[in-house]
C-alpha cells in the first residue's frame, strides 16, 4: 500500500560541492534530518485572462508561467553539520583546514558575487514525499536567510529559508501504451517498475486510464506488475472491443538510479543549550576573542537572524518555465538578547553609542581524543540599539536588540564549525 505518512519523508542536499552554474544540478551527497513538517514546494505563477476582452463573463484561460521553489529547512536539534551546511550556502565563502581527525571549517560572507546568475553558491535538493508516492529533485537552491536560537533548556534550533528557480525533475513517468480495448495485459515500452516484491510493485503504478472513446478517460484496474524490464502490467478487462487499438495512459515510478537513490544520512552530536557559551563585549583579534563578559544564566534566549535579502529573477533568453538568476539585495544582520536585568551594562551601551564583539561558542562531543563538534559563531563589531526594560513573572528583564556591524579588518560574521566531513560548499 502506498505510505502518505510524513515520517516516511527524506532530504537529500549537495551539501559538499556546490553546483557548477545555474540550473546545473549536483550530485546529491548528504541527507538531511528536518523537521517533520518540512515540505519542499513549486510556486507556480500562474494567472487568467480575466482582465482581456474575452466576450465571457469569467476568464476561459489560464497561462503557464513557470514556476518558482521554496521552504523553509528546521532543525529541531541542530548538528554542527547543519550550521555548516546552511551557512556555507548563505555566507558564500568557505575555508577549511585540518583538526584533528576532522576539519575546521571557517566561513565568511562573499565578497561581490559569485558569477553573473548567481550572487552566492546554489545546492541541489531532492525531497521523497511519503513512501513511495514521489521523489523531486530541484535544482539551484539558494539559502537566503537563517535563523538559529539558543533558548534555556533546549536544544539548539537552526533554520534557514530556501529559494529556487523552480527547475525540477520527478521520479515518476507518464506513458502512453497503445492496446486493444478488451485487453488483460499492457506492456510498458522499456521501463520496469521500481519494487523488490509485487506489492511495492503493483503500489508504484498510481494509475492506468483508457480512452475508450474520443475524450473520455475511464481507469482501469491493475492486479500485478511484471519485475521484468519492460514491465507487463495485468489489467482487468475495461470492456473496449479487440480493435482498433486504444491509448492507455500509464502513471508509475520506474526503476530507480541515479539521483533518485538518496546517500546516507550522517550522525553528529545534537548540541544542547546547557553545552552553550557566550561573551558579550571584547574584541575578535582576529585568531582568538578577548575580553568581555560571559553571560550565563541571567539569559533566557539568544537569536541571531541572517538575511541575504535575495530573489530568483526570471531573465530575458533564459525560457519561461523557471527562473535563471539569484541576485542578493543587501545583507542584514541581528541579534535578539532576552535577560535578567541584573546590572546597567546594556543601557550603558545605549548612552555610549559604542560597538563591541559578540562571541558564541556551542560543543558536542568529541570526535576524537582531542577536538569536539562544535560551531562559533563571531560577531566582530555590534551595536545594542534598543534595550526596553520589562517584568517577567515578577522578575526585572530587557529585551536587547543588537545591530550586527561590519567591521573594516574582519567584516559582519566569522562561523567556524568543527566536524569530519572535509568540504562544504566546495
Amino acid at each position: 500500500m502506498r505510505s502518505v505518512q510524513a515520517t516516511h519523508n527524506q532530504f537529500a542536499v549537495s551539501a559538499n560541492t556546490k553546483e557548477t552554474a545555474i540550473n546545473t544540478e549536483q550530485t546529491l551527497d548528504t541527507q538531511m534530518l528536518c523537521a517533520l513538517s518540512d515540505v519542499m514546494n513549486l510556486e507556480p505563477r500562474r494567472e487568467d485572462n480575466s482582465n482581456e476582452a474575452i466576450g465571457l463573463e469569467e476568464p476561459d484561460t489560464v497561462y503557464d508561467n513557470g514556476a518558482l521553489a521554496g521552504m523553509t529547512m528546521n532543525f529541531e536539534k541542530a548538528q554542527p553539520q547543519h550550521f555548516a551546511f546552511l551557512l556555507a550556502y548563505a555566507l558564500g565563502q568557505v575555508s577549511t583546514a585540518v583538526k584533528g581527525d576532522g576539519y575546521q571549517h571557517t566561513i565568511t560572507p562573499i565578497s561581490g558575487d559569485l558569477d553573473e546568475s548567481r550572487s552566492n553558491p546554489s545546492f541541489t535538493l531532492a525531497q521523497r514525499y511519503g513512501k513511495t508516492v514521489v521523489k523531486r529533485r530541484y535544482a539551484s537552491c539558494f539559502v537566503d536567510s537563517v535563523t538559529f536560537s539558543f533558548i534555556r533548556d533546549a536544544w539548539v534550533k537552526l533554520s534557514g529559508v530556501i529559494k529556487a528557480t523552480g527547475k525540477f525533475t520527478n521520479n515518476i513517468e507518464s506513458e502512453t501504451v497503445s492496446a486493444a480495448g478488451d485487453a488483460t495485459t499492457i506492456t510498458l515500452a522499456s521501463n520496469g517498475v521500481h519494487g523488490a516484491t509485487a506489492a511495492e510493485r503493483l503500489a508504484n503504478v498510481q494509475h492506468v486510464y483508457v480512452e475508450l472513446s474520443a475524450g473520455v478517460k475511464t481507469e482501469v484496474t491493475v492486479t500485478a506488475v511484471s519485475d521484468a524490464s519492460p514491465a507487463v502490467l495485468t489489467i482487468v478487462d475495461p470492456g473496449g472491443t479487440s480493435s482498433p487499438a486504444v491509448d492507455y495512459e500509464v502513471l508509475y515510478i520506474p526503476d530507480e538510479s541515479g539521483w533518485m537513490t538518496f546517500p546516507a544520512r550522517i550522525s553528529e552530536t545534537p548540541l544542547r543549550v546547557s553545552e552553550v557559551s557566550a561573551i558579550f563585549g571584547g574584541k575578535w583579534t582576529g585568531s582568538a576573542f578577548s575580553g568581555g563578559r560571559t553571560i550565563a544564566a541571567e539569559v533566557k534566549s539568544v537569536e541571531g537572524t541572517f538575511n541575504n535579502n535575495g530573489e530568483c529573477q526570471f531573465t530575458l533568453g533564459a525560457g519561461g518555465d523557471y527562473a535563471s538568476r539569484y541576485v542578493r539585495n543587501g545583507r542584514t544582520q541581528k541579534v535578539k538578547l532576552d535577560r535578567e536585568f541584573r546590572e546597567f551594562i546594556m543601557q550603558q551601551h545605549i548612552e555610549d553609542n559604542d560597538t563591541f564583539g559578540l562571541y558564541i561558542k556551542a560543543e558536542g562531543s568529541l570526535y576524537d581524543e582531542t577536538y569536539k563538534y562544535q560551531v562559533e559563531i563571531i560577531y566582530p563589531k555590534c551595536a545594542v540599539m534598543t534595550s526596553p526594560i520589562s517584568v517577567d513573572n515578577k522578575r526585572l528583564g530587557e529585551s536587547v536588540d543588537v545591530q550586527v556591524l561590519e567591521d573594516a579588518t574582519y567584516g559582519s560574521i566569522i562561523v567556524k564549525v568543527q566536524n569530519l566531513q572535509a568540504t562544504y560548499a566546495a
